[in-house]
């Protein structure tokens, strides 16, 4: 029987299992392991799989993985755990900003005494506004930008009251975004700089109570739309407020970075049967 050691951390209520495979040795299908280990009651139970290997151009590389067993270019709220895992965990307590590379390319990681941490986002990409997209005999305008993975965002009334599985699932599988599919952001304006946030993700299938690179998206859109400057503060389901920082000229967007909390939750170990 084969032990490997895990660790569990959340970021906004978005929770991982996390595997330290540095030294290569864990000889794991990190496809069938997430289907297998994220799974709600059966598994250890996670929204994502991250895996830390090492790296060329980094101090490390960020692979995820879906419960699905599909792999994510980008997770924002996994790199924040990733940043708090290489502080406490990974052998970088001293060091002040890490860079981590990922598969859309290398990101910036810096954590605070207090466990704040500022994530220094690839530069958002393909934005398109107001695309019109017929669901359910009606037309809705959607913008997209993909900000490391793709997102659909969809500003709203009465967020509370959004059927976000039912129309988040027939976006994020309608024609024009196929092959590879959207996540879905749905976007109420709180005021000021404010907006809440609910996000159907991709490979998950269903709504989770928060998804990083839907809040980075989510700002960048409601920069445009709304004349918001510099900094968006969003409102995750879970409650959590998270804040965007970045430079917005003319509609190019620059030097992004996503604040907010993580936590190391617990250490575990599984045992695999025929290890």
């Amino acid at each position: 029987m084969k032990r490997i050691k895990f660790f569990k951390l959340e970021a906004s209520s978005n929770d991982f299992i996390l595997l330290d495979n540095r030294k290569q040795n864990l000889n794991l299908d990190y496809k069938n392991f997430a289907k297998k280990y994220c799974a709600r009651r059966i598994g250890v139970g996670a929204d994502g799989l991250l895996i830390i290997e090492p790296s060329q151009v980094g101090i490390v590389k960020m692979r995820i993985f879906n419960p699905d067993g599909s792999e994510a270019e980008m997770c924002g709220n996994g790199s924040r755990c990733v940043g708090l895992w290489l502080k406490l965990e990974g052998g970088y307590r001293k060091k002040k900003t890490m860079r981590v590379e990922t598969k859309v390319g290398i990101i910036e990681i810096a954590v605070s005494s207090s466990q704040e941490i500022k994530i220094k986002m690839i530069d958002p990409f393909d934005l398109k506004l107001d695309l019109p997209v017929k669901i359910f005999k009606r037309t809705v305008k959607v913008n997209y930008v993909n900000t490391g993975v793709p997102h659909a965002v969809i500003f709203v009334e009465g967020l509370e009251g959004i059927n976000v599985e039912k129309i988040g699932r027939a976006i994020r599988f309608h024609k024009k975004f196929s092959p590879q599919g959207t996540n879905v952001d749905f976007v109420e304006f709180g005021g000021s700089n404010l907006i809440m946030v609910r996000t159907y993700e991709r490979g998950v299938e269903g709504e989770t109570l928060a998804c990083g690179t839907g809040i980075v998206a989510s700002a960048v859109v409601a920069s445009l739309k709304l004349g918001i400057e510099r900094k968006v503060k969003a409102k995750t389901k879970s409650g959590e407020v998270l804040e965007v920082h970045f430079k917005n000229e003319r509609g190019k967007f620059s030097e992004v970075w996503l604040e907010g909390g993580a936590n190391l939750v617990y250490k575990g170990e599984i045992t695999l049967k025929g290890g």
